[in-house]
């Protein structure tokens, strides 16, 4: 694999978190009812900058937990052997709350829907909203995020890695063809 270009660095993403952040205050009218879902890996840790954002801005500490939606794959059958759930650690009930589902990039939207359907499990959010740091497009099912930090339309040839500090020791999105 040979890397093509950085389409976001440290400070891009930055901007484009907080952005989000704003407009996830817009939107939902404050944050009162709001619970942050970061979907693992890397989402979890946006969830967590964002949280951190919000709190700035609005002086209020969301609500953050996780999934890991290895089970609720469907290519499963493919990964048999390597499916291991790591769970979902939620913060208390999400019934009735407003969930905000973050990843770090959107593709096919099969691992959206493997999200969905591990929230349905934990409880019935009022609403489940979608942010992720990059679309590229290419979506196989009908799903849309709310907040995105930037849309990049790619090839199907191409890789769109997203890489953070807490798990790759530096922040940068880059474009890597296959």
């Amino acid at each position: 694999m040979v890397e093509k270009n950085v389409i976001l660095d440290e400070a891009a993403i930055r901007r484009a978190l907080t952005r989000i952040a704003h407009e996830i205050i817009e939107k939902n009218k404050g944050v009162e009812n709001c619970v942050l879902v970061g979907i693992k890996t890397r989402g979890v840790y946006l969830a967590e900058r964002l949280a951190q954002r919000i709190e700035q801005i609005e002086n209020v500490k969301l609500p953050t937990g996780h999934l890991d939606i290895t089970l609720y794959r469907d290519d499963l059958t493919h990964k048999a052997e390597d499916a291991v759930l790591k769970g979902a650690q939620l913060p208390n009930d999400i019934t009735g709350k407003t969930v905000i589902l973050i990843d770090d990039v959107l593709f096919t939207g099969r691992t959206v829907r493997a999200a969905l359907d591990a929230l349905v499990d934990q409880g019935r959010p009022t609403m489940i909203q979608l942010a992720v740091l990059v679309d590229r497009g290419h979506r196989e099912l009908p799903i849309r995020p709310d907040y995105v930090g930037k849309n990049v339309p790619t090839s199907r040839s191409e890789i769109v890695a997203v890489e953070l500090t807490e798990v790759d020791e530096l922040d940068q999105v880059t474009i890597r063809q296959m």
